[in-house]
């Protein structure tokens, strides 16, 4: 591998781009490298949607995780999960964040879409 730092090591995140594959150093989303394109989570097929209040100061967010699907096509996921629930949300380490209780409307959804779908937690 042929490195553009003086130092012969690999970066892994830069202030201009963000983060950076470590196989050819581009920004995560214009990497092409192998490495990426197998980068799909393998679970046990069981999607989970539960919610965390914990570190929000009491706020709650519905979390859904476990999805088989890689990151562009889980924002796409989160995107059409967020208006369908008309709330905000993000994509944050594989598990997909919307604000507020919405676990009976995205149980629905999510076992619509053909996912087999667990409520995780109380």
């Amino acid at each position: 591998m042929v490195s553009n730092n003086p130092r012969n090591t690999v970066s892994v995140y830069s202030t201009e781009h963000g983060r950076l594959c470590p196989e050819c150093s581009r920004p995560v989303g214009a990497c092409t490298c192998a490495t990426r394109s197998s980068t799909v989570p393998r679970g046990d097929g069981i999607v989970r949607v539960g919610r965390q209040t914990k570190g929000r100061k009491g706020s709650g967010v519905t979390t859904v995780s476990g999805l088989p699907l890689a990151p562009d096509r889980l924002r796409d996921l989160a995107g059409q999960l967020k208006k369908k629930c008309g709330a905000g949300g993000a994509v944050k380490d594989g598990v997909i964040e919307i604000q507020g209780e919405h676990r009976d409307l995205l149980v629905a959804e999510l076992t619509r879409l053909g996912y087999t779908v667990k409520r995780a937690g109380g």
